[in-house]
């Protein structure tokens, strides 16, 4: 059944591109002249307006309710997923720290710290008589 309705949903689709191009416009003036005259007798004394209008509605009635059923049945349905068994981590990875770097290995830019300092020493105790 729901395949049944994405064909029928592909195929008005496809259908209501078709009849939307196949009207024409307002300034329908330049269609005279590549023989839009004279097929209009194809549709009645009308012209193919009115039958082109009312078949516009009723493939855009067709379109919407087979969107709006599709839509409907498809959030019940359980998508596939790219992992099998297992779970998304809980964490993202932060950037990469320094001590992962290889030697001699500039740290990236924004990311760097600098090395700690060494701890200061005392200095030397003065001897006397010298």
């Amino acid at each position: 059944m729901y395949t049944l309705v994405i064909v029928v949903h592909v195929i008005v689709s496809i259908a209501l591109i078709l009849i939307i191009l196949l009207q024409t416009g307002k300034g329908s003036d330049i269609g005279a002249v590549f023989g839009g005259g004279s097929s209009q007798t194809l549709f009645g004394s009308t012209g193919p307006t009115s039958f082109l209008s009312k078949l516009t509605a009723g493939a855009a009635i067709i379109f919407m309710f087979t969107s709006l059923f599709l839509a409907y049945f498809a959030g019940g349905r359980s998508s596939p997923t790219l992992m099998k068994g297992g779970s998304a981590p809980a964490t993202a990875p932060g950037p990469a720290s320094p001590q992962g770097l290889p030697p001699g290995m500039p740290p990236g830019p924004g990311g760097a710290t600098p090395a700690p300092a060494a701890p200061p020493s005392a200095p030397a105790p003065a001897q006397p008589g010298k």
